[in-house]
């Protein structure tokens, strides 16, 4: 019961709040998955359906309220080369499978490792995505002319003044109606959403993948679709960190493994691309309110409903509304405290920190950022831990004390050395731990040069001791 209860309490605030937080986030979204769409090399509907069914599933199954999952950059960029050499069924296929492998990572606790991502390469993530946001921005930032600036300029205004006036309303949505009323009445020639691509012409119907189930099926898929669940689940939890940090909430990660795991296997039986955690969006989402269930719900629904139902007045708004919004997604995401920090911040976290972001802006390639960042902190761990490791020589006597591993024991055994003694030597070791098979080796190691020398080895706290 106190399980049920505290899941009933993840849908209970205000609904209204909730809502309207969640329609800031569909009209975040819009954009982003129709270009993701194109990235992936499928019709812009594919990602549409896809972040409606992934958005409704999270919401009842996921272990981080209020965090916005749809269609994302880097499942598609994973992607792409799948659909361009076999097409969409082996995507829908990929999808699947990689559904079922984040449920097995869920109910077998593999998110845990989410502990070994340091706060550095968390940092890193977030100010790297920021950075995407943004550039992703600057194609239609660049191609606007002065006209769509201007609206683009007059939008932004409109999102920082208007929570001055009110805040019943996010002053996104107030963005949108009053640039679209704007270019519908002056007949304005700017660039609408309905020149990003189609949009969908109906419901989602449920479809098994056309593929044949063979050996030579799951040959095809089976990389893709472990690359799909691993990048999926990294972006997504990382993506649930952030909300914990800004709601000073906690959430499940794995249950947000099982949660997506269900969603992308929706998604995929229903003519979807996988997906994942989308960070811009879910930051719009809280910031304008969302800290239920609801609010993911809200995100979901709205844009099956403006997709379908309202698709025209949907295609009418312009794109200068949702490059308005997803700039001050970009900035609000950034971490600036993170730059007034590096001059007093270890220098080891600071360079985990860039490199991180260095990867990410460069390889466009969230995963990637954060593998490169989390093997960088555990080298840097490493090397630090292996100076930790001391000895002390005391005439016949050493003591060690510390870690001893593959990155320090081989160096401090070998500097025990045979020659400089005549009498037998003591080795303690109480204060010391041997955490590998290489720091037993070498104290095997130690032993036989002192036994091919005739001299006794006396070892007080080791293995053999």
């Amino acid at each position: 019961m106190p399980v049920l209860q505290t899941y009933l309490r993840q849908w209970q605030a205000n609904p209204l709040r909730e809502i309207l937080a969640g329609a800031v986030a569909t009209f975040a979204l819009i954009p982003e998955v129709i270009a993701f769409s194109f990235t992936a090399g499928i019709d812009p509907a594919t990602g549409l359906y896809a972040s409606f069914i992934i958005s409704l599933v999270i919401a009842v199954f996921g272990g981080r309220p209020a965090m916005i999952s749809a269609a994302a950059g880097s499942v598609a960029l994973v992607v792409a080369p799948l659909v361009k050499e076999h097409g969409v069924d082996y995507l829908f296929a990929a999808g699947l499978l990689a559904g079922l492998f984040q449920l097995a990572f869920g109910f077998g606790r593999l998110s845990s490792l989410m502990r070994f991502v340091s706060n550095p390469v968390r940092t890193g993530f977030v100010n790297a995505l920021a950075v995407l946001i943004f550039a992703a921005q600057l194609p239609h930032i660049l191609s606007a002319g002065p006209l769509g600036l201007a609206m683009m300029a007059f939008g932004l205004a409109i999102i920082l003044v208007m929570p001055r006036l009110t805040t019943a309303i996010p002053a996104p949505l107030i963005c949108v109606v009053v640039l679209t009323l704007l270019a519908e009445i002056a007949g304005l020639p700017v660039a609408r959403v309905a020149d990003l691509g189609a949009l969908p012409s109906g419901l989602p119907v449920f479809a098994l993948p056309q593929v044949s189930l063979s050996l030579d099926l799951l040959k095809i898929i089976f990389l893709p679709a472990l690359a799909i669940a691993m990048v999926g689940l990294l972006e997504s939890l990382m993506t649930a960190r952030v909300v914990d940090d800004l709601t000073k909430t906690t959430s499940n990660p794995d249950a947000e493994a099982r949660g997506l795991g269900l969603a992308n296997i929706a998604a995929s039986l229903f003519g979807g691309i996988a997906g994942c955690g989308m960070i811009g969006q879910t930051v719009s989402n809280v910031k304008y309110g969302g800290r239920r269930r609801l609010s993911t719900l809200a995100a979901g629904g709205l844009l099956l409903v403006l997709m379908v139902a309202l698709k025209d007045v949907i295609a009418a708004v312009p794109v200068a509304a949702l490059v308005a919004i997803m700039i001050l997604v970009s900035v609000d995401t950034f971490d600036w405290g993170s730059l007034r920090r590096l001059h007093i911040m270890p220098r080891l976290s600071a360079v985990v920190m860039l490199i991180t972001v260095a990867v990410t802006i460069f390889t466009h390639n969230l995963s990637l950022g954060v593998l490169c960042g989390v093997l960088t902190s555990a080298v840097f761990f490493t090397a630090t831990l292996a100076h930790s490791a001391q000895l002390r020589r005391d005439g016949d006597v050493y003591s060690l004390s510390g870690p001893l591993f593959f990155a320090s024991a081989p160096d401090l055994f070998a500097a025990i050395r045979e020659s400089d003694h005549t009498a037998p030597v003591t080795l303690d070791l109480t204060a010391a731990r041997l955490w590998d098979i290489t720091a037993t080796e070498a104290l095997s190691a130690l032993k036989a040069r002192f036994d091919a020398a005739g001299l006794a080895l006396i070892i007080r706290g080791g293995p053999d001791a």
